[in-house]
């Protein structure tokens, strides 16, 4: 199995029946595909609109039909589009229950950084300002370490912030974290993987509890 795919499904975990959930760009779309049986929620689009559903069968994409990274998408029975604003009103009103987003780097405090690189042209910084302030639950899904090598789980975060303190989840192809009060504690670890391999490629000091689970999910 992928990165992406153990990401993905993973972090489809996440949320009860009724949530309010949004998805980022990028890997996080990928969840949509994941989300478990019996499990109820309403996927939101940052781009506008609620009943956010799985990647359309090649051959019957829909043009005007495409999520906030511009990918074809589907929308369930009972969906909803509008404008820009109704969609922040959502966010910024506390009413999205989860986000999952992206990231550049990931701190033991919980900070997230992942809009900008000094010195590289972006479009944007988006609506993650907005989202993992006004939501619940911020579950970050990345790799774990660069293409370098280096982990993005570090003890501070060396780029610009998106939001500090907070990250409540940390989903990787290895591991994951949970964000307490006490620090990141290691929850569960990926088939394969050791607890001593998760220790050796993260910066970030992490809380080892006496049981470290399996990875639910990917199995």
């Amino acid at each position: 199995m992928e990165a992406r795919e153990i990401i993905a499904r993973r972090a489809a975990l996440f949320f009860d029946d009724g949530d309010l959930v949004n998805l980022g760009i990028g890997m996080p779309t990928l969840v949509a595909n994941y989300l478990p049986k019996g499990v109820e929620i309403i996927l939101q689009s940052e781009n506008g609109f609620v009943g956010l559903g799985p990647s359309p069968e090649p051959g019957s994409e829909d043009k005007d039909i495409v999520n906030a990274g511009g990918q074809f998408t589907t929308i369930l029975p009972g969906g909803a589009c509008f404008d820009s604003s109704m969609s922040f009103a959502l966010i910024r009103g506390g009413h999205v229950d989860a986000t999952v987003l992206g990231a550049l780097e990931v701190d033991q405090d919980g900070n997230l950084a992942n809009w900008i690189v000094p010195g590289k042209i972006v479009p944007g910084m988006g609506g993650a300002m907005d989202l993992v302030t006004g939501t619940k639950k911020v579950i970050v899904t990345m790799e774990h370490c660069t293409k370098k090598g280096e982990s993005k789980i570090l003890k501070k975060c060396t780029l610009p912030l998106t939001a500090a303190g907070k990250v409540t989840h940390i989903v990787t192809e290895f591991c994951v974290l949970e964000k307490t009060p006490d620090g990141l504690v290691l929850k569960e670890v990926a088939p394969g993987v050791t607890v001593e391999e998760v220790l050796s490629k993260t910066d970030a000091k992490l809380i080892v509890p006496e049981k470290v689970v399996p990875m639910q999910g990917v199995s």
